[in-house]
This record gives structure tokens, C-alpha cells and sequence, in this order.
């Protein structure tokens, strides 16, 4: 019985052959970060990364070391980094701006294309005039005919230059159509926007000078697509296919929820902040009446890349995670019934180390990487992507289970909704900050932006 019926999106969706031996997943952040130094400098014809941020760190400054150094070994190299215009121009949340430096990452960026004989052009992409209310969120690096996709950004704990990682998802595929795509996006969509301005420049244009070409620049990616030329019909077969989507009810949503509607037997999902669209949790809610099994792994509270330890000072970001747990008590108590058995809440802890995996798993035959947090910011506001795979012979099969394996052996299965700490065991300046969230119904607005 085939996944997808006629009734599906799916099925209209343009769909890129794949070998099996073309694919390959990494698991782990000091992996990853080695095979990506490798492939720059082997690199060829064309370098395209596309991050949220290039970190002025030990670990960006080693990937923007080696884009350097690949230049200078092939001067015709083609090398583009396209970062968050407004993350780039800040600096990390919580930390104190140095006096007499520029804050941010783009004043190293500068002083970097000064020191350098070689060109590494940096561009800033604003998705929104302000970020609260929408960042580039794009995945991918493209090497050559390679694609490299991962939900993490570029710096010490993405990449675990240093003790502590975030752990994400990893997986590298070698295939032309798919480069070629990815790029053309990038430069068609992207690189030719009136709004999108180079970071390594000394004279950047201030954001409110630009507000209508960001507003323009929005509308244009509402509507702006993968062209799949190449695409070949849609038969049975292991294939890829990129998915972009920006604002309410795009493309890339209308496609995850699709998924979770379309599954018979078996859902694993990964999120690091539990907060569903309520497009989501609809579909989830109906593929658990169908009797569908579901998996949901998330990261403990502890493990997001915002907690603030008790022991140190409280900053009203800190909060996050708290907000996040509250939402996963209240979603296992309403699901105490299926808890356990039909349904199975992961929580992912290693050490002090931090959780960033997004994706899902359908069925066996389908798996989404994807930035795409699955909460309402990612549907509504960010500039988000995926690749879809679909494998009806599972031929992917073994490195769909050892990924998996990976991810399960740092978790642990809440089989009670009681297990999960109630927000009476939050540290006081948590509990109060909750408190004024809620009776002011911030706490609402909170769950929709961040």
C-alpha cells in the first residue's frame, strides 16, 4: 500500500533521484565540524553557506580561516556566507557590549576582509525589519555537488571546539540537481535582493533606511520556490526534496502537517522547544485516534541552550525553558491516557551539554531535516527550509536506526505526566516572572515569538 494517496500534497511535489550510497549521516558535533573543514578545503567550483550566525569564536574563526584558505588555493573558487542580518549586528544575549568595539559579529567580519589578500564575501539577510519578528533560518551548505545539512549555526558549541556541544543532525548528500538548486536559490531569491547587503563592508546601510526593501524583499520569499528542474517523475523511489517556506500557511508547513496526516503506523518526532503550532498538535491529537504510534523527543529543560543555572544570576531569558516545560506537563497530562504505551515522551540529557534536533521520522519510508523548530515562530515568522526524503524501499533504513540509536541513548521516557517538575518547583525568581507572564497574558505572546 503506497504511503501517499492522490489526495495528498505529496504527491504533487517534484521529487530528486538519489543512490543510497550518496548519503551519509554523522552523529556527533566534533564529526561534523571535521568533515566540514575537509570538504572547504577540498572545494573546488562553488562554496555556499547559509547560517543564522558566523560566530566571532574559536570555531568561526577556524571556518572562516579555512574559507580564506581555500580561496587563496583556487582564486576562481566561488564563495559566498550568508548570515542573519540583525543577529549579526549584535552580540550574544546577555553579554555586556565592550567598550570601543562594534557590537556584534559583523565588526570581525570587517576587520577580517581588512587583514585578508583574499575575498570572503559576508551578506546580511534580513527577513523582517526587526528580529523578533523573523531571522534567516535557511539550512544547507553546498560544496561543490555536495550538500551539507544540519540545523546548527557556526561556532564553539555547534561544532564542540571547545568541552560542551549542542547536539544536532547531520547529514551529507552528494548529488548535482540538489547543489544546484540550493544555490540557485540562494543567488536568484537571495544575493539579488535590494535589502541584502554585504557585512564585511565598512559603510552598512542602517535597517531603518530600509525598511521598504525589507518589507519587499518578505513578499518576494512568500512566494520564492526550489526550481527542480531536473526533477524526474513521481515514481517509487529514494528521492529528495527541498522545501522553503516563509509566513503563515506556506509551503514547508502545509507539507509537515501533511506528513503527520498522511501517517498509518508510527511518528518520531525531535524538537528542542515544545511549543506545537496548533496545526500541529491537531494532527498529532488525530494520528493518536487512528492508533498511530508517536514518539517525541525533546530536550530536558536543563539541556536548552537557554537554561541559566540557579546558582547564577537570573535573567528573564532563562525563562524559556521553564515555558517550555510548562507546556510539556500540560501536553502529557492531557495525554496520560496514551502515555507510555501508544505514546512515548523522550527527555534528552547529556551532561551539561545542550539539545538543538529538529525532524521528523514517518513510517519508515519518510524523514524531514529540517531547521524548522515546529513551533508557531518557525510557521509564522522565520525563513525556514527542509529537505524531505523519501525512501519506499528503505534503503536508507540502517542509518535511519543508528541516528536514531544515537539520539535515544542520551533520553529517558517520562511515563507520567507527575514526573515532569510543576511550576511550584521553579527556582523564586522563575516562578515569579511566570507568574506576571500570566496574569498579563504575556506569557501567550511569549510562546508566539520566541
Amino acid at each position: 500500500m503506497p504511503l501517499f494517496t492522490s489526495r495528498h500534497v505529496l504527491d504533487q511535489l517534484p521529487l530528486i533521484p538519489l543512490r543510497a550510497s550518496s548519503v551519509s549521516t554523522l552523529h556527533s558535533a566534533a564529526a561534523y565540524r571535521t568533515e566540514l573543514l575537509q570538504h572547504i578545503a577540498g572545494a573546488r567550483h562553488r562554496i555556499y553557506l547559509c547560517s543564522l550566525y558566523l560566530q566571532h569564536d574559536e570555531a568561526g574563526a577556524e571556518i572562516l580561516a579555512a574559507l580564506h584558505a581555500a580561496k587563496a588555493l583556487r582564486p576562481a573558487l566561488d564563495i559566498r556566507v550568508l548570515v542573519d542580518w540583525h543577529r549579526a549586528q549584535r552580540g550574544l544575549i546577555g553579554e555586556a557590549k565592550q567598550a570601543g568595539k562594534q557590537a556584534g559579529n559583523a565588526g570581525w567580519y570587517q576587520d577580517q576582509a581588512r587583514s585578508q589578500a583574499t575575498e570572503v564575501p559576508i551578506y546580511g539577510v534580513p527577513v523582517q525589519t526587526r528580529e523578533l519578528f523573523g531571522v534567516l533560518h535557511l539550512k544547507g551548505f553546498v560544496i561543490d555537488d555536495l550538500v551539507i545539512y544540519s540545523g546548527a549555526s557556526l561556532n564553539n558549541v555547534y561544532l564542540h571546539k571547545q568541552d560542551k556541544y549542542r547536539h544536532d543532525r547531520y547529514l551529507l548528500l552528494h548529488n548535482k540537481v540538489l547543489a544546484d538548486s540550493m544555490v540557485q536559490f540562494i543567488r536568484e531569491h537571495i544575493l539579488g535582493a535590494a535589502a541584502v547587503h554585504k557585512l564585511d563592508t565598512p559603510h552598512i546601510p542602517s535597517t531603518r533606511s530600509m525598511r521598504r526593501e525589507i518589507h519587499e524583499f518578505r513578499e518576494q520569499l512568500k512566494r520564492a520556490r526550489y526550481d527542480v528542474l531536473s526533477s524526474s517523475p513521481n515514481t517509487p523511489q529514494l528521492s529528495v526534496t527541498p522545501l522553503v517556506g516563509v509566513g503563515k500557511n506556506n509551503p514547508l508547513n502545509r507539507v509537515i502537517c501533511q506528513l503527520l496526516a498522511a501517517s498509518q503506523e508510527q511518528i518520531t518526532i525531535c524538537t528542542p522547544y515544545f511549543n506545537f503550532p496548533l496545526a500541529v498538535t491537531r494532527e498529532i491529537n488525530r494520528a493518536l485516534k487512528r492508533g498511530v504510534n508517536i514518539d517525541i523527543i525533546v530536550g530536558d529543560k536543563t539541556a536548552n541552550d537557554f537554561y541559566i543555572p540557579p546558582e547564577q544570576n537570573f535573567k528573564v531569558i532563562g525563562a524559556l525553558p521553564y515555558l517550555y516545560e510548562t507546556n510539556l506537563r500540560r501536553f502529557a497530562k492531557a495525554h496520560q491516557a496514551e502515555l507510555g504505551t501508544q505514546l512515548n515522551l523522550h527527555l534528552w540529557k547529556d551532561g551539561d551539554n545542550t539539545y538543538h534536533l529538529k525532524g521528523l521520522w514517518v513510517d519508515r519510508h519518510i524523514m524531514l531535516l529540517t531547521g524548522n523548530n515546529l513551533n508557531p515562530r518557525a510557521f509564522r515568522l522565520d525563513l525556514e527550509n527542509a529537505l524531505l526524503i523519501q525512501d519506499p524501499e528503505q534503503e536508507l533504513a540502517v542509518q535511519r536506526q543508528e541516528e536514531l540509536r544515537h539520539i535515544f541513548q542520551h533520553t529517558r521516557p517520562i511515563a507520567h505526566y507527575s514526573a515532569i517538575e510543576k511550576t511550584s518547583d521553579y527556582p523564586a525568581a522563575v516562578r515569579r516572572l511566570l507568574g506576571r507572564l500570566s496574569r498579563t497574558r504575556m506569557d501567550r505572546l511569549a510562546y508566539r515569538v520566541l
